[in-house]
């Protein structure tokens, strides 16, 4: 993990209390790991903890090891194979393709306790109310129905029935749960956000086929959603969205890549917060492409 380095002056600068908003992803919330490395060594610990779907899982382990979160995470994320979360062959029920065994494994060997009071850190799960497409915020009672309902990917995974609600995949409503971190308290938010709908767009479509108009269609719509609450929640207060600096992203169940992912996103997320400053509410972030960004956006709002 390295030494831990002085708190950057950005960091140090964020008015209190801050949140750390973990978004969703798959696989690539292996990207989640290496800023989490970087945020670690600079001795950053944040107030609460807000995280969607597989930002759930990696949000609940850093409120759960404050300190310690990259060692922990790292753990997890060595082992993972695709076979251990999606497996083929084997039909969950008529509600999903998938069992949520392999999920309820990680969860098991990620080292938490029971109950979201019990974490070090005040945490939030979002989910999604599959009846009323209401956003759900977890932050209360048993900690692992909370980090499968966000993470219940419609029909792949199990929907959760918690507390008279049939909840599935918080991303669908808040793929990066920026205003859930406001409605906890935030007065400012370090964002985590992996994949190519949290990157910079670029505008060409390569292949006019089926499949590839909606993918971009969907990544479209994705990106509009977090475009959306990242502007209105940054209206407010100072919001810190951290690069990954991955260009290459592999397939969300290609579990290969991870430590590609997280030693790319360390170091790009690092040179990062070195040159952050916060002059007040706006969106912090590298709007370049990560191959040719020489310098990032440092106290600008938009």
């Amino acid at each position: 993990m390295g030494e831990a380095r002085p708190s950057s002056a950005g960091l140090r600068a964020l008015p209190r209390p801050v949140a750390v908003a973990v978004g969703g992803g798959g696989v690539l919330g292996a990207a989640h790991v290496g800023v989490g490395h970087a945020l670690e060594q600079r001795g950053f610990v944040p107030d609460l903890v807000v995280g969607t779907s597989v930002g759930a899982l990696n949000g609940a382990i850093a409120a759960g090891h404050p300190g310690e979160a990259a060692q922990w995470l790292d753990n997890v994320w060595a082992r993972l194979r695709r076979r251990e979360v999606f497996p083929l062959g084997y039909l969950s029920s008529r509600a999903s393709i998938f069992t949520d065994r392999g999920l309820r494994r990680l969860i098991a060997r990620a080292g938490l306790p029971a109950r979201i009071e019990q974490l070090e850190i005040p945490f939030t799960a979002v989910a999604m109310d599959l009846g009323t497409g209401a956003e759900v915020l977890l932050d209360h009672g048993d900690l692992e129905s909370a980090l499968l309902a966000s993470a219940a990917i419609p029909g792949v995974l199990p929907p959760v029935d918690r507390d008279g609600r049939t909840l599935v995949d918080g991303g669908v409503v808040a793929y990066v749960p920026v205003r859930a971190a406001r409605k906890a308290g935030a007065a400012s938010v370090v964002v985590l956000a992996v994949g190519p709908e949290s990157s910079p767009l670029f505008p060409a479509l390569q292949r006019r086929r089926a499949g590839a108009i909606a993918a971009r269609a969907g990544l479209l719509a994705l990106r509009h959603q977090i475009e959306r609450d990242l502007r209105e929640v940054s209206e407010q207060i100072p919001v810190v969205v951290l690069p990954t600096g991955v260009e290459d992203w592999p397939a969300p169940w290609d579990f290969r890549h991870s430590g590609r992912l997280i030693s790319t996103a360390s170091r790009t997320s690092a040179r990062f917060l070195d040159g952050l400053r916060i002059s007040g509410p706006g969106l912090y972030r590298d709007d370049a492409s990560p191959a040719t960004a020489a310098a990032f956006v440092s106290g600008v709002g938009r």
